[in-house]
């Protein structure tokens, strides 16, 4: 009987045949890698918000919502009017827990109202709407500049984002620099994009996005979250790990990087609106840095030296990422 035959015909229930005495001097194959998983499934379980956490977010959002819709719509709401932006929009958010950034939405009337003003329209608009939720927190420090009114809780900062909903999908924020202006947003738009790329790509977008913002958080890198977010979604399309495990989170973190880098001084576009963006490179050094630490540390963890892998990406992530498991 051939080979081939044997192999059709084995049962794992039989005894299979000895080896070769010549295959007994051939040393048992060493697992490697043994610690990635498990370091990378205990990362993203620190950066995740803890539940008490996500609560306190949504409280503090719908105490700030509510007194808005009172005071604009007439309604008791703590949701209605108004939608999570940034990292609460897009499900990236990271401990510790920064600010809850939420748009709420006025009446076409305020917007022609504020038209009759003179002077800087969008400074009076986010003065108006800092001084409605100052009725309710009476003791809580805001200020309203820019584009957003800074509501300073304890725990979380509340930025509301005054909007209004355009005809062509769109919003309309206020800018109160350079005299003050109208800037056309579309974070829902922002926000399905990332959905779409995180869903076509095994679920590993979202994150890479988190283990990035330990990144930047921990090296204090010069690069905007949104940016980041970008860049790591052309990044993942293009990925050969883009479809594979948590396993191969080293590699992808170690290819990032180096993504990264050959991204200085080039643009990013705002999905939904389609601003293009410059990048810069005031960022560009501190990639390199984390590429070189990546790569020894991806060497480390093929070799299972699990404490030096460890430290090297904690050069990285800081100490949310464990040094060992």
């Amino acid at each position: 009987m051939g080979l081939g035959a044997s192999l059709q015909t084995f049962n794992p229930a039989i005894p299979q045949p000895p080896v070769l005495a010549s295959h007994l001097l051939l040393a048992p194959l060493k697992p490697l890698w043994i610690d990635v998983r498990p370091r990378f499934e205990q990362f993203q379980r620190e950066l995740a918000l803890t539940s008490p956490q996500v609560d306190d977010g949504k409280t503090k959002r719908a105490g700030v919502v509510n007194c808005l819709n009172h005071h604009y719509h007439s309604v008791n709401s703590e949701t209605d009017n108004s939608f999570f932006i940034g990292s609460w929009g897009k499900q990236t958010a990271i401990r510790p827990p920064r600010d809850v950034d939420i748009y709420f939405l006025l009446p076409p009337a305020v917007y022609h109202r504020f038209q009759n003003y003179v002077g800087n329209r969008q400074s009076a608009l986010l003065q108006e709407v800092k001084n409605v939720i100052s009725k309710t927190y009476p003791n809580t420090d805001m200020s309203g500049d820019g584009q957003i009114v800074l509501v300073g809780f304890g725990s979380y900062a509340v930025e509301v984002v005054p909007a209004f909903h355009l005809t062509n999908g769109n919003y309309w924020i206020c800018d109160t620099n350079n005299g003050g202006s109208n800037k056309e947003t579309n974070p829902p738009a922002e926000a399905a994009y990332i959905e779409q790329v995180d869903a076509a790509n095994n679920r590993n977008l979202r994150p890479l996005i988190r283990m990035l913002k330990a990144w930047q958080s921990c090296c204090s890198v010069p690069i905007k979250s949104f940016q980041l977010e970008l860049v790591a979604a052309a990044f993942i399309q293009q990925s050969p790990w883009r479809d594979r495990s948590i396993f191969w989170y080293d590699w992808i973190i170690r290819d990032f990087f180096l993504f990264l880098y050959g991204a200085a001084n080039k643009f990013v576009t705002i999905v939904g609106t389609h601003e293009r963006i410059l990048l810069g490179d005031a960022w560009q050094s501190r990639a390199l840095s984390a590429y070189n630490r990546a790569v020894k540390a991806c060497e480390f963890e093929y070799q299972n030296l699990v404490i030096s892998a460890g430290e090297e990406w904690q050069k990285i992530f800081g100490t949310q990422i464990s040094s060992s498991v």
